[in-house]
């Protein structure tokens, strides 16, 4: 990287350079280390590796990482460059113009249905060199920020997006302040970043360091806006009312099954609510595919009846909805043609468990919540749910209930009750039951997921878990990383 900053010497607009170093930085970007956190082990340690080399492009690659960098790499990296030129080594023409820019103005493109966000804020400096970023912000995937970019055609760039409003009625263009802005993007930005898995575009980590900077130069001072048609927050009992007005609509009036049509628009309000920022109301082609085929197969335990009954009631919901929200006629129907395809292929992504065999009296002790994703760990955690152990039923013990999952628990480790630590180390499987659970943290079901594949039996498996447990202790961030760092587990927990 040193070397590459080289071609820093070379250039004269402080944008070109800001760009370059915000390319190097971003190669790094969302990577993770076994050990420690890779903006403190990369990146500073090439603010600290720039600072002994003591040359020219070091000096202007600390210049950059000094505006664009994190905290601690900026804090670092302004100490050093100010030493390199108390010494005497030479700056660039741009060097004194880095992070000197001012914002303009703030615009947002977005759809009618309220599935992303467009915003372009517009700066210069000292009035010259003007340009724009361009964040897109996908409220389907929990208002992450999925793509960046830089546009030097300012003036085209926002009359193309102000057009496009004119012109298409599912287009909205709008001018927002600054603070609001910069509380729309930080929120996004850190929402991509607290992602395990972010969904953006390849070229998002180069432009990342950038846009934190700009986003920072913005000024501060308002909460984040809501997104469009937030309605919110939906306590139990106006979700519960929202679902009665439903039901009494005309467009559930045709729906045969009421009583199956009934938990259907629970399950579309929880979604709405849960998942997309207080907004049951929105309907939208990408939002309904995605609770049909993701959600939906993934969290939510259907009856037969309601797996029949689904498609229809979001038909019916979509029409209702886009009736409330004043949504064009031309958007209704493409979301109606959304649904329709996503029922062709619902079949195939919602698997059933009872399907595969599965008894659904003991599918729905395990999920009393209905969260269907939460199966496969509860069963792992609690294998004896059914059968006689001496006088014991275990078809009737509740595994949600904290006194039953002890007599579980001893019934599985029937066979340890010699040893002098039982109590203590029955606890133990106890919280780590419990924790498997509620999948908190996620880290402990991928971990285990990780050390069954490798070879470990279920028993070797929780205990391994415990002894990670019992090492960190209370800190979460910690006990996450351990658990992380399980990828090499066959050297310290051969299997047996």
């Amino acid at each position: 990287m040193l070397q590459a900053a080289r071609e820093l010497l070379a250039l004269r607009s402080p944008l070109d350079a800001e760009l370059m170093v915000s390319d190097m930085l971003g190669a790094w970007w969302n990577r993770r280390l076994r050990r420690g956190d890779v903006e403190q082990v990369v990146g500073e340690g090439l603010v600290d590796f720039a600072a002994k080399a003591g040359t020219p492009a070091a000096l202007t690659l600390l210049i950059a990482i000094a505006y664009l960098g994190t905290s601690r790499q900026a804090a670092k990296a302004e100490g050093a460059a100010l030493a390199l030129l108390e010494s005497g080594v030479a700056t660039p023409r741009w060097a004194d113009r880095v992070g000197t820019v001012k914002p303009a103005g703030c615009y947002v493109s977005r759809d009618a249905y309220g599935d992303q966000d467009t915003v372009m804020c517009t700066f210069a400096y000292s009035g010259e060199e003007r340009h724009a970023l361009v964040v897109l912000v996908d409220y389907n995937m929990r208002g992450m920020a999925r793509d960046a970019w830089v546009s030097t055609q300012v003036d085209r760039l926002i009359t193309r997006r102000r057009r496009e409003a004119e012109e298409n009625p599912l287009r909205l263009f709008q001018e927002i302040e600054p603070q609001q802005a910069r509380a729309l993007l930080e929120f996004a930005m850190r929402a991509t970043t607290e992602s395990r898995t972010p969904a953006v575009t390849e070229s998002y980590s180069g432009y990342h360091a950038f846009a934190r900077s700009r986003i920072r130069s913005l000024p501060p001072g308002r909460k984040r806006p809501a997104p469009p048609h937030s309605e919110g927050p939906y306590s139990r009992d106006r979700r519960a009312m929202l679902a009665a007005e439903f039901l009494a609509s005309d467009e559930a009036n045709r729906l045969s099954d009421l009583s199956a049509a009934s938990r259907c628009a629970d399950h579309i309000i929880d979604y709405g609510c849960d998942q997309d920022f207080d907004r049951p109301l929105r309907v939208s082609p990408t939002k309904c595919d995605t609770f049909m085929l993701d959600w939906l197969p993934r969290k939510v335990m259907l009856s037969p009846a309601e797996q029949e009954a689904i498609p229809h009631v979001l038909a019916a919901w979509v029409r209702w909805a886009g009736t409330r929200l004043n949504l064009p006629e031309q958007a209704v129907r493409a979301t109606l043609d959304a649904v329709w395809e996503a029922t062709a292929k619902f079949s195939d992504a919602y698997r059933d468990p009872t399907s595969f065999g599965l008894d659904r009296r003991l599918v729905e002790r395990l999920l009393p919540d209905g969260d269907l994703s939460a199966l496969a760990r509860r069963a792992f955690a609690f294998p004896l749910l059914q059968g006689w152990h001496g006088i014991t039923n275990l078809d009737l013990l509740d595994p949600a209930s904290e006194a039953d999952r002890r007599i579980l628990l001893g019934i599985d480790h029937a066979g340890e009750t010699h040893r002098p630590d039982f109590t203590e180390h029955l606890a133990w499987h106890e919280e780590i039951a419990a924790r498997l659970w509620d999948g908190d943290p996620p880290e402990l079901w991928e971990a285990a997921q990780r050390l069954l594949d490798l070879g470990h039996d279920r028993h070797d498996v929780l205990h391994i878990l415990i002894e990670i447990a019992e090492r960190i202790g209370d800190d979460p961030e910690e006990l996450a990383t351990a658990l992380d760092d399980l990828a090499d587990i066959p050297d310290e927990f051969p299997p047996t």
